[in-house]
């Protein structure tokens, strides 16, 4: 989407007109100067942290200043006060400070957003095969975990691991009506996952596939970035580069994740980037449920050495690659593929 980039490039410089001041200690995170407002934003929506009420009006004022000129002004439905120990919601975010330490958590209503989603997707897929529920839900769950495992979100997976059985459990039991509960937790429940001693997941015991678990995302805290850094700064090409070593990986199924690991990021067949972009994390859940979706299609396991040649599927013998050029690859006659992806 183009307005969130438009918005930021409108709105630069709002955080100095907030009186917001940054300070960078050698071999320490960048961090405010004492006394001074923090501001996050994200294209026009965005929230101003003080140290007291009078700040507060301070800060508006300033910023009322700074946005007339621009054409702009606040949404008065939408601008609240409050105090940290009350809480607020931003970006699907419930930020509140308890005990002395702030906590940041999904809010409700994304939680909501999300059980209605599942719902109606469950819904759809009355009739439908375990296969294609595999299909439809994993990209929901891996995106929605994605993007909220960087906050105190291990309750919430839990919860949404519980609905997400009882969604399985319900739709299971519908398309074998005349099955007693234990038939059907047979059927369709067990230990699929080859190292989580996990009874309770869904999947297809023929194929072995299984619905991935909220609760299987770790929690990875976000690194900060060093204020006013852009990644279209030539200047600045190696600290991103050395950001992007460190930042955690998409969290793919352990396989293809070990395998991209070792091939450095690249499909040994057409030599490019397995993932396109994959220095620009999306921005929202919607966002990761495509980008897993998308990543669903595009990459493919293959085989170093064939299966009918006596190749195993254990990991020293799978090379991920897109599956365009595994495609290519066998439409060839095991030619390598030439083009980029």
């Amino acid at each position: 989407m183009l307005s969130p980039l438009l918005l930021n490039v409108a709105l630069h410089g709002l955080e100095q007109a907030a009186g917001c001041q940054y300070t960078v200690r050698a071999g320490r995170e960048p961090g405010a100067m004492p006394g001074t407002p923090v501001l996050v934003r994200y294209a026009d929506d965005f929230v101003v942290l003080c140290h007291d009420e009078a700040q507060v009006h301070q800060v508006r004022a300033r910023l009322e200043d700074w946005l007339e000129p621009r054409g702009l002004r606040f949404n008065e439905e939408k601008t609240t006060v409050v105090h940290l120990d009350e809480g607020f919601h931003f970006l699907g975010f419930t930020v509140r400070r308890t005990g002395g330490k702030l906590i940041i958590k999904p809010s409700t209503a994304a939680c909501a957003r999300l059980r209605a989603r599942l719902r109606t997707e469950v819904k759809a897929l009355h009739g439908a095969n375990t296969e294609a529920m595999l299909r439809r839900l994993t990209p929901i769950v891996r995106g929605w975990a994605a993007y909220y495992r960087a906050v105190a979100s291990t309750t919430t997976f839990a919860s949404l691991d519980h609905y997400m059985w009882r969604l399985t459990f319900k739709w299971a039991s519908r398309r074998h009506p005349q099955k007693s509960k234990h038939w059907v937790m047979d059927r369709y429940f067990d230990q699929f996952h080859p190292s989580r001693r996990d009874r309770w997941v869904f999947g297809n015991r023929n194929s072995g596939a299984f619905l991935t678990r909220f609760a299987w995302t770790g929690i990875v805290r976000h690194q900060l970035v060093k204020g006013g850094a852009s990644p279209d700064d030539p200047a600045l090409a190696e600290y991103w580069r050395n950001r992007r070593r460190k930042t955690a990986p998409p969290p793919m199924d352990k396989t293809s994740l070990l395998l991209a690991v070792r091939q450095q990021g690249l499909c040994p067949l057409c030599k490019q980037a397995l993932i396109v972009g994959a220095e620009y994390e999306p921005d929202s859940p919607r966002e990761w449920i495509n980008w897993f979706a998308a990543s669903k299609k595009m990459l493919h396991k293959h085989h170093f050495t064939y299966r009918r040649d006596g190749g195993t599927d254990e990991r020293n013998n799978l090379r991920l690659v897109h599956s365009e050029c595994h495609r290519q690859h066998h439409a060839g006659d095991g030619r390598r593929a030439t083009k980029p992806c």
